[in-house]
């Protein structure tokens, strides 16, 4: 059991010289020019698995697009789906919409002041309903994302792997006992600053740091080698393939179900294949895949492109077949044909627009396909 305390004279070595930092060298950012939930629940929800150059430019373009939480919640699920586009980890997205018309219907379409009602609410956990209730409304709720974990194991030199329950426990309630009970918002977004600026992963920059002197792992040479990491796990390889099936200027896409991976986006059709297989047994699967779905018995199709792409868990390889075909087979929900100019209208995964983007350039450059 980890015994560290936090008495005052803690409290004054690392919120102090923090807040000073703050004060001067934070950073300015749209979210902290205003004090609307929905501003400052919107740059949580981005900032998960996210850093804060890439989702600047989703930011304003998403309040651009849906101002207000009833713009949100009134929108079409897949209009934001394509605003969220390329973003990734897109059940954020699907979170947000649901969140906004639960708000709508049951709270005026405003943020609740209760730490209970904003946990419940669909892609909120612990850390970010904190954050959110102490920027947006004054309150006093810890945190405890991937920064902040980082520097309070660096600061109390914690050798020990922080996803331990014991551990994990005793970073909350640390977390929670150093916030000073006045200026508690500005205090969140320092330490957030401070873990995402310079007390960063690698290569921690600590001769910049505010609470250097006191850090114990600095004390010990250990500032690089914490937290503990856990040893990485081999990630799988799958095959997967998509064929793009034409018919003139039409193209044959699907829709995928509303819950899993990538749920409610637009693909080119296909399925993963067995691991490890050759060309010609993914060739076979492709074509019995489509046989099988939309009927077509003969099935001309040549290579297109392959496409590598990582996902959290897993890595993949995408191979894309291309056939035409003389007339079109029934398309029935989830399938659909779409103009090869309308299909940067609708949301496809990163790997797939990929695919929409060959298909765009091939079509500028006066190529069928």
């Amino acid at each position: 059991m980890i015994k560290n305390p936090i008495d005052a004279a803690v409290r004054r070595r690392f919120t102090a010289p923090l807040l000073e930092w703050y004060h001067s060298l934070g950073r300015d950012l749209p979210w902290r020019r205003t004090d609307d939930p929905y501003c400052i629940w919107l740059s949580e929800i981005m900032l998960q698995q996210t850093q804060v150059v890439t989702a600047l430019p989703y930011y304003h373009r998403f309040l651009e697009t849906f101002p207000t939480i009833k713009a949100l919640a009134s929108a079409d699920l897949e209009a934001v789906l394509k605003l969220w586009q390329g973003l990734g980890y897109y059940a954020r997205a699907r979170h947000l919409h649901r969140a906004a018309q639960i708000l709508v219907s049951q709270f005026s379409a405003k943020m609740p002041e209760s730490f209970e009602s904003v946990i419940a609410l669909p892609g909120i956990g612990r850390s970010t309903a904190g954050a959110i209730l102490t920027i947006a409304h004054g309150k006093c709720h810890p945190i405890l994302d991937g920064n902040v974990r980082r520097v309070l194991c660096r600061f109390f030199a914690i050798e020990r792997d922080p996803r331990e329950k014991s551990v994990d426990a005793w970073l909350w309630h640390c977390s929670e006992m150093l916030m000073p009970k006045h200026n508690a918002s500005h205090y969140l977004q320092a330490i957030m600053d401070l873990g995402a600026t310079v007390c960063v992963p690698k290569q921690p920059s600590c001769t910049r740091c505010p609470v250097e002197k006191s850090c114990a792992a600095r004390k010990k040479g250990l500032e690089t080698l914490l937290p503990i990491r856990a040893p990485s796990k081999k990630v799988p390889h799958y095959d997967y393939f998509a064929g793009v099936l034409c018919v003139d200027n039409a193209v044959l896409i699907r829709r995928r179900p509303l819950k899993g991976l990538l749920a409610g986006l637009w693909e080119f059709p296909g399925e993963r294949v067995a691991e490890n297989s050759k060309q010609g047994s993914i060739v076979l699967a492709y074509e019995r895949f489509f046989r099988e779905h939309l009927g077509l018995d003969t099935c001309e199709c040549k290579p297109y492109m392959t496409i590598q792409h990582v996902f959290t868990h897993f890595k993949m390889t995408l191979h894309v077949f291309l056939h035409h075909s003389k007339k079109r087979v029934e398309a029935v929900f989830p399938f659909d044909w779409v103009e090869r100019e309308t299909l940067s209208e609708r949301p496809f995964s990163s790997a797939h627009q990929k695919i929409v983007l060959q298909l765009t350039q091939k079509q500028n450059q006066g190529e069928l396909f």
